[in-house]
């Protein structure tokens, strides 16, 4: 969820005009047709997102959230895409890992306001408003947020459903749904606890304040900074070296270290070995190791 665009960020109305030139110089190219061909419907098309393969070997999926005039709010037929866009690179095996990103003014500057200010309790309920979002966060293949400008309310949430998160150094993080008196709706109260500690959880949530990409870092929400400009390339980079890997067994990894958030310690420790256990049934473990012996470069099948 999120603080509304116009009440929350008018200081910075005047000068997203200045920027828009600039920002949509720094936005990566439209979706290639050939992705269509190789994961999505025919004929398909993104209102809200443009997507595309890209790397050396076009092993990373780059989703860019494209809708300008709102601060890339998370209205419901963004996140719908959204939904699509990662289900089709979830199953197209040339992509090893995927890339979400905004603009450079703004990653995400919340929700739509507008579309849920007038819904009610019983609403929300029976349609389950805001469980599709979670499809981010069960996709298996890692995806790393790049953030620059806002990242408020859904679009913070948006950030932690993400394996790691790189940030512009100009980012902003905050959950301001107090200021709208409601609370986050979409992980934000139990994800930023877990990532930032309960002190600084609170303090954002309950006064809707934001920290810089360089107090992320430090609480341990962001794992590294760049320049705006050099933000998006290192992301692709870090996605580039983790599409090298065994694709099965990277999703592995993740699992795990996913359940050090969901469960006990104990519990963690046995999926863990579970899942290491289970690696010895791959062929891209027994690949891995005989390389290493061998002294040459794995050539993983994602078997």
């Amino acid at each position: 969820m999120a603080a509304s665009v116009r009440a929350l960020l008018r200081p910075a109305a005047a000068a997203a005009a200045a920027a828009a030139a600039r920002s949509r110089a720094f936005l990566p190219p439209p979706l290639r047709p050939s992705l269509g061909a190789r994961g999505c419907s025919a004929g398909a098309v993104f209102q809200y997102l443009a997507v595309q393969k890209t790397g050396a070997r076009q092993s990373v999926g780059l989703i860019q959230l494209n809708r300008p005039q709102a601060l890339n709010a998370l209205c419901e037929g963004l996140m719908e895409e959204l939904g699509r866009a990662l289900q089709t690179l979830q199953n197209d095996p040339q992509v090893g890992a995927i890339v979400i990103t905004g603009s450079e003014k703004a990653f995400a500057a919340g929700a739509d306001i507008k579309e849920m200010q007038n819904k009610t309790f019983q609403e929300c309920y029976s349609s389950s408003f805001l469980v599709g979002w979670d499809k981010v966060s069960v996709i298996r293949k890692p995806i790393i947020a790049a953030v620059n400008g806002y990242a408020l309310g859904g679009g913070c949430e948006l950030a932690m459903m993400c394996d790691i998160i790189y940030a512009g150094e100009k980012a902003q993080f905050g959950q301001p749904e107090i200021l709208l008196g409601t609370i986050p709706g979409a992980g934000g109260t139990q994800r930023l606890t877990r990532a930032v500690g309960k002190s600084l959880a609170m303090e954002m949530v309950l006064t809707g304040d934001r920290i810089s990409a360089q107090e992320a870092k430090e609480a341990g929400l962001v794992s590294k900074i760049f320049p705006v400009e050099k933000l998006v390339d290192a992301a692709v980079a870090c996605a580039e070296k983790i599409a090298s890997n065994s694709k099965l067994v990277a999703a592995m990894a993740k699992e795990s270290v996913n359940s050090a958030f969901e469960t006990t310690l104990a519990e963690g420790m046995r999926t863990e070995k579970r899942l290491f256990y289970a690696t010895f049934a791959t062929a891209d473990r027994k690949e891995g190791m005989s390389a290493f012996v061998e002294k040459r470069k794995a050539n993983f099948t994602d078997s």
